[in-house]
């Protein structure tokens, strides 16, 4: 294989999205170090190890008290997670090429990073992610047609507490409830078991700052836009759908023509992918040629 810019192999920096954490990245990775592929799966600030597990969301669960906790992501801000991804990109890129990836309300952040430091990034992916351009964020891009056939508005129940006191929005992921879960399942992996589905239930974390998605996302056509991207359409996909996927994608090759998405599409679910990590990792092997 030859490899990007500098002639040697690349990293690939992957970010999660909303709720998530970088074990979410675990199926994609082994399959990129199973093609000789070095990648780094980042925790977002607030995240992973640092994640917010207060004694009332355990078992049994007091909704009544962890709906007036308070939560240590309340404040975080988008700039916030593209301080810590830019850290990460600038000390990646010391050993060679970097193939930047986001999930879904990560590609915020990817977006962000690119507008910071393009001249560090080699290539941007984004799989069934947000990528602004002419909304400012998704909260913004929720209110479009193309995102009414979404079934994430339909799980409102799963929230607890007040997200505008609490400055997150906080989901039940350890909720016993059948509809509620099969309503979640439906949303955002429907093509795989119930085990599987409550398998990555398990890797979640309830809390993400409100500040995160509504600030301003939007890619900027001198910095963002002179990076080469790629998108991966999730055909599946019921949280962003695949309407809003490809509208995303058209208002960016419309902002740059001369820098278009190169465009890959797989029949899978928002956070089903990780169970084709084997297809993933092939889009992303060939997006490091």
């Amino acid at each position: 294989m030859v490899y990007m810019s500098s002639g040697t192999a690349p990293t690939f920096v992957l970010v999660h999205g909303a709720g998530s954490n970088s074990f979410m990245w675990s199926s994609v990775q082994r399959e990129l170090a199973l093609l000789g592929h070095r990648s780094l799966a980042v925790d977002l600030p607030g995240h992973g190890l640092d994640a917010q597990y207060p004694v009332a969301y355990q078992a049994p669960q007091d909704l009544d008290a962890w709906a007036a906790e308070p939560s240590t992501l309340a404040g975080t801000t988008l700039q916030d997670n593209v301080d810590a991804v830019v850290d990460v990109v600038r000390r990646v890129a010391g050993h060679g090429p970097v193939v930047l990836v986001g999930a879904s309300l990560g590609g915020t952040t990817v977006t962000g990073v690119a507008n910071t430091i393009p001249g560090l990034v080699d290539r941007l992916v984004y799989i069934s992610a947000w990528a602004c351009v002419q909304r400012a964020n998704p909260i913004e891009y929720m209110q479009e047609p193309e995102f009414a056939d979404s079934l994430m508005p339909s799980l409102a129940a799963f929230n607890i507490g007040d997200p505008a006191r609490l400055g997150v929005g906080r989901a039940n992921y350890r909720t016993a409830d059948p509809a509620l879960l099969a309503g979640l399942k439906a949303a955002t992996m429907a093509d795989v078991t119930d085990e599987r589905f409550r398998a990555f239930l398990n890797i979640l974390q309830p809390d993400e700052s409100i500040a995160v998605m509504t600030a301003d996302a939007r890619g900027h056509a001198d910095t963002w836009g002179t990076v080469a991207r790629t998108y991966i359409r999730l055909t599946g996909d019921r949280s962003i759908p695949l309407a809003m996927q490809d509208r995303l994608i058209a208002e960016a090759d419309a902002l740059t023509p001369g820098n278009p998405y190169e465009v890959h599409t797989l029949d899978t679910t928002h956070a089903g992918f990780v169970f084709r990590a084997a297809e993933v990792a092939a889009v992303l092997d060939k997006s490091a040629i």
